[in-house]
């Protein structure tokens, strides 16, 4: 890589041009572009994209995980060290450059242009399985316009026959992997197509594809929608919960800090990991959406502000699945407690229990601590013989909070208690819904913006790019809609989407510390937007935010290597889920589609440094160069003229 040409920051009250150095590509004028038609919408884009299901149901599984109010001062922690100042660092670049991730990294320098491209791969294998969740949304939101809800009660199999699987599990377990998935009992065996997930894979790509099909016009309308709506709803959501029984015990889990948490690897780990995904951090669509602001918008404080939101929305999104949980646990704690009371009922009227092991009282009456107390003191083989359990509220916290069935069985089943059941399932996954369209089109976006960059000829018909992407993305993505499809979506979810993007992160880093110079992006930065920034990213970029993304893919492949990775695979007979080793096929693809991924990096950088020189031009060489020049020019400026919303984005309109 070329050495970065030194350049002094300047100092406070020096023009940012006295500075010295040479012109950079980020001072440099970017071609005519489409603008967002205000700054709110441009938020909204970031805020939208950023703001994802993992808020829903990954940030409070990890949280409840990992030592309650301990992870949540770790993910802040983390969220400034890591987190803001790789966001400014692609909200800056994008912003400066006014291209893809491909044209800014190529900019910066020609062997850097691998980085943009294993971004927009990454967001392919995005693209593919999570539209796979918003298609299962919208199959649970079509089932919700119905009273009874389909997943109250189990279906029956006979007169006075429960179907067995719904029996020994719950009606909402049983509709989630019989009646939707339709699920197999492992990841070899693929079941065929399931009908009912095709269309639904279908009509998500359908809405992706409208909502993007005449660019940031109409995807930008769009976000107000799908961006807002789902804090309505989780405020809505959230008022609710707090008054179901058992909802603080809930909350009250959340807030205790358990401090041993942070002297875990797994703890700073997982944090680190949530901080970098839950920013969309690698993907290329900040920088794409960035693009199409204004180059003098304050940029660092556009960071500060969707870092700020995002972590409160993960906050607020968490205080409503614990506040689910908390009511959840105690209704089943009772539940087991009633048991419990009729099987020790059931003993004493048999003669079959011990004086000395009768309870103090009724076992429904008596508090949790007593309750252990009394259980801890039965002899084993007494306990046994009984079949009473330990009625623990914490344990039944820990039941179904991971992934998926975080929303499709837990939040399912606490719904059907409610009065308007119906309503608040169709809110709910309508919410789903618009958290997983916001982000799928700053997704598709970030492959799209590249294309389009790359091809300005594609701009007069970006409608039918559009359509082409959706399709060939439906298309790829009905390995998905297998019976099998969700062991797939928890390998890219897990390992193929998530690992590559770290390796892109740390190569952004080197891009803009090490090669162009950090003191020389801030000093553009400045040059740029009017705005100066903090001279602490700095370091954070060289030495902080590297470091830690180095350590963490580390850490991740560390453990691959030495814990071979398992799914969570569904066994009709027992109706419970068990963790299974993936097959070897699926680790080769697995690993296969991560190299993959990453696998432009290297390459095109080494054909960069391995190309031959090239003879200086000639006369008749320059005159055809500033001709095709001219051309492209021009006709840049047109499709930007054909694109260009009613009323554009101005830097003079912007608040500084």
């Amino acid at each position: 890589m070329q050495p970065a040409v030194a350049r002094r920051t300047p100092a406070v009250g020096e023009s940012p041009a006295g500075a010295g150095g040479d012109a950079g590509p980020l001072q440099e004028e970017p071609p005519p572009r489409p603008a967002w038609t205000s700054k709110a919408q441009y938020i909204l884009a970031q805020l939208g994209f950023s703001v994802g299901l993992g808020n829903v149901w990954r940030f409070p599984y990890l949280c409840h995980q990992n030592g309650g109010g301990a992870f949540l001062l770790l993910y802040l922690l983390l969220l400034f060290l890591l987190g803001i100042p790789l966001l400014f660092l692609e909200l800056a670049a994008g912003q400066c450059l006014r291209q893809g991730s491909v044209g800014v990294w190529r900019s910066i320098s020609p062997r850097l242009a691998g980085i943009g491209l294993a971004s927009c791969l990454v967001c392919v294998y995005v693209a593919l399985y999570y539209n796979v969740i918003i298609a299962w949304s919208l199959l649970y939101l079509a089932r919700s316009f119905q009273h009874p809800l389909p997943w109250e009660s189990c279906p029956s199999a006979g007169p006075n026959h429960t179907e067995p699987e719904c029996a020994l599990s719950s009606p909402t377990t049983y509709f989630w992997y019989r009646q939707t998935l339709d699920i197999t009992p492992e990841m070899g065996v693929g079941g065929g197509l399931q009908p009912t997930l095709v269309g639904g894979l279908l009509g998500a790509w359908a809405l992706v594809g409208a909502s993007l099909l005449k660019g940031i016009k109409s995807s930008g309308k769009v976000l107000y929608v799908s961006t807002l709506f789902p804090y309505l709803v989780l405020f809505c959501l959230l008022v609710r919960g707090l008054l179901l029984e058992g909802a603080p015990e809930g909350v009250r889990i959340m807030f205790t800090p358990k401090a041993s948490a942070w002297g875990t690897g797994q703890a700073w780990r997982q944090a680190a990991t949530q901080v970098f995904f839950a920013l969309g951090l690698g993907f290329g669509s900040v920088i794409a959406y960035a693009s199409y602001g204004a180059r003098r918008s304050n940029c660092h404080r556009d960071a500060v502000l969707v870092a700020g939101l995002n972590a409160l929305t993960s906050l607020l999104a968490t205080l409503v699945v614990f506040a689910v949980l908390g009511a959840r646990a105690t209704r089943r704690t009772w539940q087991c407690l009633r048991r419990n009371a009729e099987l020790v009922a059931q003993a004493l009227a048999a003669g079959g229990l011990p004086e000395t092991a009768r309870p103090p009282g009724n076992l429904t009456a008596l508090p949790a601590p007593q309750y252990s107390a009394w259980l801890r003191g039965l002899p084993p083989a007494l306990r046994d013989t009984l079949g009473v359990t330990d009625c623990r509220l914490e344990e039944e916290m820990n039941k179904g909070v991971e992934g998926p069935g975080l929303a499709f069985i837990v939040f399912t089943e606490t719904l059907t208690l409610l009065p308007a059941a119906p309503l608040w399932s169709s809110l709910f996954f309508l919410m789903l819904l618009g958290l997983g369209l916001s982000t799928m089109l700053g997704t598709t976006q970030a492959v799209l913006t590249p294309l389009l960059d790359a091809f300005p000829v594609l701009r007069r018909r970006r409608a039918l790019l559009t359509v082409l992407c959706c399709a060939g993305g439906f298309v790829l993505g009905l390995p998905f809609a297998q019976r099998s499809g969700s062991y797939l979506v928890a390998a890219f979810d897990d390992y193929v989407a998530t690992l590559p993007l770290l390796a892109v992160g740390a190569c952004e880093a080197v891009a803009v510390a090490w090669v162009y110079g950090a003191e020389r992006f801030l000093a553009t930065i400045w040059e740029v937007t009017g705005h100066r920034p903090w001279r602490l990213y700095g370091p954070l970029w060289r030495f902080g935010s590297l470091g830690a993304m180095v350590a963490l893919l580390g850490a991740s492949l560390g453990q691959l290597a030495l814990r071979p990775p398992t799914y969570q695979a569904w066994d009709r007979t027992t109706a419970m889920s068990w963790r299974r080793p993936y097959p070897p096929w699926a680790l080769a693809l697995t690993l296969g589609l991560m190299v993959v991924a990453v696998l432009p990096i290297p390459v095109v950088a080494l054909r960069r440094v391995l190309r031959p020189p090239r003879d200086p031009p000639g006369p008749q060489d320059r005159d055809q160069e500033e001709k095709e020049e001219e051309e492209k020019e021009k006709e840049e400026k047109e499709s930007a003229a054909d694109l260009a919303p009613t009323a554009t984005l101005d830097s003079a309109s912007l608040p500084g």
